[in-house]
């Protein structure tokens, strides 16, 4: 008996990685990332932490960095993990100022596994949309996120809450089509 648990031990974890690679699998062979499968959409954020960016500023003081409870106070929110190292992040940037314009709310940034120089002259170069700009270094926050890799976007509510999840750069397309909507349907629903 103690023989088979062992067994099962060693096979569960290959099971559970067979299954979510199956799924990552799906969504790319379709050619539409967002696709794969989240376990936050429909629960609160992480508890999370997010140092500011060190060196970042705006109007001469310091950009400040967030946490989870900044997602929580009753507004609509998007939270979105970036890199300078990302050539979609580039590709999706003048979108997230288009996002910021149309819909009116907060975007907080994630820079994940950057250096600050390098992340700090993304932001100069290619404009600050972020209401504040935090760091994911060790990449741990982004497990916790269920984050697949860079860029992917959020929409929090105003409890809190992840109601939807895009994986991949944001687009003309999936601005108005699923970004906008998923926002609109967000500040539609009663607040705490």
């Amino acid at each position: 008996m103690a023989e088979g648990k062992s067994n099962l031990v060693r096979v569960l974890p290959v099971v559970v990685f067979a299954v979510v690679a199956g799924f990552f699998a799906m969504a790319l062979r379709s050619g539409d990332p967002s696709r794969l499968p989240s376990t936050l959409v429909g629960k609160t954020v992480p508890q999370t932490t997010f140092p500011p960016l060190e060196g970042l500023e705006r109007g001469g003081k310091p950009e400040p960095g967030f946490t989870s409870a900044d997602l929580a106070k009753g507004k609509v929110s998007v939270v979105n993990y970036w890199a300078s190292w990302c050539q979609p992040c580039v590709e999706e940037h003048p979108f997230l100022e288009q996002l910021k314009e149309e819909a009116g709310v907060d975007i907080y940034g994630v820079n994940y596994k950057d250096q600050t120089d390098a992340a700090r002259r993304f932001v100069g170069r290619f404009g600050n949309p972020y209401s504040a700009v935090g760091t994911d270094k060790s990449g741990r926050a982004a497990i916790d996120w269920g984050v697949y890799g860079t860029p992917e976007t959020f929409v929090v509510n105003g409890r809190g809450e992840v109601v939807y999840k895009h994986v991949g750069p944001i687009s003309a397309d999936s601005l108005t089509t699923k970004l906008l909507p998923a926002i609109e349907k967000a500040k539609a629903s009663p607040a705490p």
